[in-house]
């Protein structure tokens, strides 16, 4: 037996639909811009290949886990989002062998210090702490998926409030061509989550702040923004 320093930590891990289980979370790949609409919102309008950021593992917030709103910023901006959860990987996969990979998808939150990333931007310095802090990564339950990625809406509310609503099937890079290029990058395996981008619409919550998202066929989540 491996004997350790300190105590481990324990593993990041998200329920799975009709299972007892969990899926652990090894890592947290996202791409970045993958809606036209909200590239053009964010200042751009092209098709260039996925751009790819990281959040860690315990980044993720679990079903019915509150999130705090984080130090540092003033303006902390939702982001809703399709997760693919791979239960395979490598390097170099095709777009088609790419869904066999596919554990199943959930509906997931990419919260941002929009302030911090914006400094990050004009400096040229990296997104770390714009995309990567604690409880950055509200998800729901995984829903194990066999067959074509999911097409439906995609929608989020604030307060009841709808700011975000579009369809999967506005992704201008396909989950089949998200995973294949990120696994140039990256050497792929079982528990990573690959959020997929969002739709227009992103905008600023406060605390107190409802938050409710829903992915067709795919899952709801909910949170309360806490002080």
């Amino acid at each position: 037996m491996t004997a350790y320093v300190l105590p481990p930590p324990v593993p990041a891990a998200v329920p799975v639909e009709g299972e007892s289980g969990l899926f652990p979370v090894r890592r947290i790949l996202c791409v970045g811009r993958n809606y036209a609409a909200h590239r053009r919102e964010m200042g751009g309008d092209d098709r260039d290949p996925p751009f790819f950021f990281a959040k860690p593992a315990d980044a993720v917030v679990p079903p019915g886990a509150p999130v705090p709103y984080p130090s540092a910023t003033e303006d902390l901006h939702y982001e809703m989002e399709l997760v693919v959860a791979l239960k395979g990987g490598g390097r170099g996969v095709s777009p088609e062998a790419a869904l066999d990979l596919v554990y199943g998808y959930a509906a997931g939150v990419d919260l941002t210090r929009r302030d911090l990333q914006a400094a990050a931007k004009a400096k040229g310095h990296p997104w770390d702490a714009a995309k990567g802090f604690d409880a950055s990564a509200p998800i729901s339950a995984i829903r194990p998926w066999a067959g074509p990625p999911p097409q439906g809406r995609i929608s989020l509310s604030v307060n009841g409030d709808v700011r975000q609503q579009a369809s999967i099937s506005d992704m201008i890079w396909n989950v089949p061509e998200i995973i294949a290029e990120a696994s140039k990058l990256w050497a792929l395996a079982p528990g990573d989550l690959i959020f997929t981008g969002t739709p227009e619409g992103v905008g600023a919550v406060r605390p107190g702040d409802r938050v409710e998202g829903e992915i067709e066929g795919v899952g709801r989540l909910a949170f309360t923004v806490a002080s």
